[in-house]
């Protein structure tokens, strides 16, 4: 490895300004195709029909599962792997990433043989039966069986990134949403020797896109020389090393999931009134990501450079990362969340022109352009957390805000009290507020505690 790629792989010296920017913006960029990958979809499946758009909405939460558990190891992995790599540990960050795919490969295995056979349960648990039902299954089958794929595109990457490399996971989502702009059309409706598969065929791009995508990973994982099995040593399952990526993983992952099963509970109402419902709220979270983009980049470079200065022992640049990044989403976010007040019923007619969708998912969007900052607040506290090897915040407070709150209020506003629908976009306009402040609060605690311990220590 030349100096020019230690360097930059080193986040401990150089301007946080400097480093925030190498880490952030190549993932963001990257976020934002795999974001318009998902546009995509929902575009297609909104030309085969009203009930296709829905049932493909309705598989966000359950496709949540896998990626949660994929992102949840790579994010842990990424702590530890940081870590050692800000310690100078060449060797144990070696180890970490070898063994971090052998957890992955058993992971992966018992995802499948638990999506392929409670989907069926999970999404009648949601409402869908008989044809839809059915449609439900054709695209999420094919995702479950083959989630090996997904599982090993957040590992190479973890690797990448916890040396500050995102732009190789940035050039891997570009290549990938653009082949899907081909593959989905002719996938849906056949040609060239192809059957026409309707849904199933977006599940089915998705699979041999992202095995493309792999690929290319390992091949640019392999060339960090983090990949080294040490004759073969490192290949044998480590105890110790799964549990250390388990205490790490499992947190960051159940954090992930309750953004499932926070999906879960809003789908189960929504879907209470109607398909149409189920749709608006569908295509209105994949806008939702367009503009969360430097949301997913900033909480990207929270956790990669934290965890580096964490390992060297520089809480006072984990301070700095933490203000940086919430400063930088401000100038971000805010002015993004006015096109979406401004402009929410012209978004939702680019995906569908069905009335009852447009006027649903507009009125969730003028609600939450006021709501967007707000995940910010949350996603960089929480990011700063894991990369101080401090993972169950996330844990609790997703609980908190995905299930618990969401389940007991919409539960009051919808069925008890008989509210409209816009009542469940408001309920989530203040669960997200009061987590955000609940967030900022600890974190910054928690690295003044740091510093306090730090300068006794010195002082000692």
């Amino acid at each position: 490895m030349s100096k020019t790629a230690i360097d930059r792989t080193d986040l401990t010296t150089r301007p946080i300004s400097e480093v925030i920017r190498q880490v952030a913006v190549p993932s963001s960029v990257g976020f934002f195709f795999n974001t318009m990958f998902n546009v995509v979809d929902t575009w297609w499946a909104g030309r085969i029909d009203t009930h296709a758009q829905a049932a493909l909405a309705l598989s966000l939460p359950v496709y949540f599962i896998i990626t949660a558990l994929a992102s949840g190891i790579g994010t842990g992995s990424t702590a530890l792997m940081g870590s050692a790599l800000g310690a100078r540990d060449r060797k144990k960050a070696a180890l970490v990433a070898v063994q971090m795919l052998g957890f992955g490969v058993f992971a992966s295995a018992l995802l499948a043989a638990f999506g392929l056979a409670f989907s069926p349960a999970i999404f009648g648990w949601l409402g869908a039966h008989g044809d839809y039902l059915a449609t439900c299954l054709s695209y999420m089958n094919p995702i479950f069986a083959c989630n090996m794929v997904t599982m090993a595109l957040f590992l190479f990457n973890a690797i990448l990134q916890s040396q500050g490399d995102t732009r190789s996971m940035r050039n891997t989502l570009i290549l990938m949403a653009s082949l899907n702009v081909v593959l989905d059309p002719w996938f849906i409706h056949g040609g060239f020797g192809l059957p026409a598969m309707g849904l199933a065929g977006v599940a089915w791009a998705t699979v041999i896109l992202q095995g493309v995508g792999a690929v290319y990973l390992l091949w640019k994982t392999r060339r960090t020389g983090l990949l080294k099995t040490d004759k073969g040593r490192n290949l044998i399952p480590r105890l110790k090393i799964y549990a250390e990526i388990a205490h790490q993983g499992f947190p960051a992952a159940l954090n992930s999931m309750t953004v499932a099963l926070g999906f879960f509970v809003i789908f189960r109402y929504v879907s209470g009134f109607g398909p149409e419902a189920s749709a608006a709220y569908g295509i209105a979270t994949r806008i939702d990501q367009v503009v969360l983009m430097p949301t997913i980049g900033l909480s990207v470079a929270a956790l990669t450079i934290t965890a580096q200065n964490y390992g060297a022992g520089r809480i006072d640049r984990i301070r700095e990362n933490f203000r940086k990044n919430l400063l930088y989403g401000a100038y971000l976010l805010i002015p993004l969340s006015v096109p979406i007040l401004i402009f929410a019923g012209p978004l939702m007619r680019i995906f569908s022109q069905d009335p009852a969708v447009v006027a649903v998912g507009a009125g969730y969007l003028h609600i939450d352009a006021f709501t967007l900052y707000g995940y910010v607040a949350i996603f960089v506290p929480t990011s700063v957390l894991q990369g101080m090897k401090r993972p169950m915040f996330a844990i609790w407070l997703g609980l908190a805000r995905q299930v618990i709150a969401p389940f007991a209020l919409f539960t009051l506003f919808t069925q008890i009290l008989g509210y409209p629908i816009t009542a469940l976009w408001l309920t989530i306009f203040a669960i997200v507020w009061t987590s955000a402040l609940v967030a900022l609060w600890f974190a910054r605690k928690t690295i003044r505690k740091m510093e306090a311990a730090q300068a006794e220590k010195h002082a000692g």
